[in-house]
């Protein structure tokens, strides 16, 4: 289904749908709890994949700190972000399919049925302001319902399903908000709102992958069938020139890709550029090889499967990207990453890897956030524009050599 046919969804049959069953809610109560804490806690995050990993620090705190098992609903074609880390038992893990409306209604049920069955007693809803998961969290009828409330800002109604309301902060970066809604989850403390605390840097570190010599010697053989000159450590930058239809205004500019691939491969003989992307970016991303020209500029777009990514940001040196999937993906490795942000902010959003954001501060800059549901007008986005090749290459330089 198409985002923004989902936004409308969510928009049109979301408002009434909640308000409808906010009026009905004491015809489906809750289970009791059956302990002083939580014991099973299921994780809602449908739609973004890199928001699996970012919530990586909050799944560890509810497994490492307060004890418990957990469990995670997500888009079934988002699945694969879960297995970078590991978090999530297999068998605790529910996807949905977002082919049409009537597909996830049938899922949704089947959650109910999944969730009764599992004993789930708290649900923590990631999603910022999606009124689907807050519909969801209910479906789950666990005890405690965690997720975040606008208190008294205006508009982005969603019912009134929680009974832990945390208040969402857009001045701290979302893996914190995800811990405060763990913590909420586990307090005895009633407070309004929720979190009264600080959560400090080193609460959301995200956790590195060991990827075995095997796996990395298959990503290094198929990088030499592409290009034969490939030695053992050969240096390698590889550039993610795509963003996801969920927000086309974050792609810089594939000239500007194209001008800082050359400048790379001139003053960096020794470089090999790997240019990835899903199958069906491919082709976009070929036009820029055929403006390039060079040898060592090389579309690798769905050459590796997404469990080698990992292998792939090992064996190379160097990662420029958008903001999308990738900045994130890679975290989970030591490679030296480079992020386009714009429509969104890094203080918000940043990779919590060895990353750097590469960000022009403009005025209308982030103009997508949960309070416009991450839609902007903008359809001229300067913001990204204004960071021209030389600026990014002299930015990037040193991480080369």
């Amino acid at each position: 289904m198409k985002i923004e046919t989902m936004r409308k969804i969510d928009y049109g049959v979301g408002i009434p749908l909640t308000f409808l069953v906010t009026l009905f809610k004491f015809l489906f109560p809750s289970r009791s709890l059956k302990s002083s804490e939580p014991k099973k806690v299921l994780f809602i995050e449908l739609s973004e994949m890199g928001s699996a990993i970012l919530a990586d620090p909050c799944m560890q705190r509810a497994k490492n700190k307060y004890g418990a098992e957990i469990f995670f609903v997500i888009f079934k074609r988002n699945k694969a972000s879960l297995d970078f880390l590991k978090s999530v038992d297999e068998k605790n893990i529910f996807t949905i399919q977002d082919t049409s409306l009537l597909r996830i209604i049938t899922d949704s049920i089947r959650l109910f049925f999944w969730c009764e069955k599992n004993n789930i007693d708290a649900v923590i809803d990631l999603e910022l302001f999606s009124r689907a998961t807050a519909l969801l969290s209910f479906l789950t009828r666990s005890p405690v319902k965690v997720g975040f409330h606008n208190y008294h800002g205006e508009g982005l109604y969603r019912g009134n399903f929680l009974n832990r309301n945390v208040s969402y902060n857009p001045h701290i970066h979302i893996a914190k908000n995800f811990i405060a809604l763990v913590d909420a989850a586990f307090t005895s403390e009633l407070q309004v709102p929720y979190l009264k605390k600080e959560i400090t840097d080193s609460e959301i570190q995200i956790r590195k992958v060991s990827i075995s010599e095997d796996s990395k010697t298959k990503v290094l053989n198929k990088i030499k069938s592409l290009y034969p000159k490939a030695i053992d450590g050969q240096k390698i930058l590889l550039v993610n020139p795509n963003a996801s239809e969920f927000l086309p205004q974050r792609k810089w500019p594939l000239d500007n890709y194209t001008q800082l691939i050359k400048i790379v491969l001139e003053k960096h003989p020794d470089y090999l550029i790997l240019m990835t992307g899903s199958p069906q970016e491919k082709a976009e991303i070929q036009t820029i090889e055929d403006a390039v020209k060079n040898e060592r500029c090389i579309n690798f777009a769905g050459q590796v499967a997404f469990n080698e990514l990992t292998s792939l940001y090992t064996l190379s040196k160097v990662l420029i990207t958008n903001d999308s999937g990738p900045g994130h993906f890679s975290s989970v490795t030591n490679i030296r990453s480079f992020v386009f942000f714009g429509p969104e902010t890094p203080h918000l959003y940043g990779s919590l890897g060895n990353s750097s954001a590469i960000y022009a501060n403009y005025a209308c800059s982030p103009c997508v956030s949960a309070y416009n549901h991450r839609k902007t007008p903008c359809s001229d986005n300067q913001c990204l524009k204004v960071l021209k090749p030389d600026f990014v290459y002299n930015t990037i330089q040193s991480s080369l050599i």
